[in-house]
């Protein structure tokens, strides 16, 4: 990505960053997503906060082996994230860095003793290198498929051509990425 895609791509980000900070007084709501994507020049990026109940069914550290399991399935789904998040092939993008953090479970950085812990969320980053991110209209999400306790998505998308908002509810599962 050269210097003026990154400098594009902060303002989609700035944006998207401004959309999502009118949603922070919201409730934790278990079975809800929230999806921001940003696209600017050669990237595209995608930031998704959900509550942990969503992704694994809890939202501490696991306790038994049964949980124990789901949560290395859960964080193998989420960096297939090309799985996840699957864009036009004519904008020949290709995944470029997941971050996934949810220090309750020791998911970027020191886990969070139990007693510290309320209402657990899972941010994450997933970035995508493309050829020409202008070409990836839409975004065929894999979300509800991976995580079956999520049945509403929140989108909201920041990109060269202003913002589009949309709500997906089960089983709907195609974003627009333009206007």
């Amino acid at each position: 990505m050269n210097r003026s895609d990154c400098g594009q791509l902060a303002l989609s980000l700035a944006l998207a960053t401004a959309l999502t900070t009118a949603d922070a007084g919201k409730a934790h709501e278990h079975g809800v997503a929230k999806l921001d994507i940003a696209l600017a020049g050669s990237g595209i990026v995608v930031l998704l906060d959900t509550p942990l109940d969503s992704i694994v069914g809890f939202e501490r550290a696991p306790r038994s082996d049964a949980e124990k399991t789901r949560v290395v399935a859960a964080e193998a789904r989420l960096r297939d994230a090309t799985q996840l998040f699957q864009l036009d092939t004519s904008a020949g993008c290709t995944l470029a860095k997941v971050v996934l953090k949810a220090p309750v479970l020791g998911w970027g950085g020191a886990a969070v003793p139990e007693k510290d812990t309320g209402h657990a969320d899972l941010d994450a980053s997933f970035e995508f290198q493309c050829r020409d991110a202008s070409r990836a209209g839409a975004m065929q999400l894999g979300l509800f498929d991976a995580f079956p306790a999520l049945s509403r998505i929140n989108v909201q998308v920041a990109g060269p051509k202003g913002q589009v908002q949309a709500v997906l509810r089960k089983p709907a599962s195609r974003v627009k990425l333009t206007r």
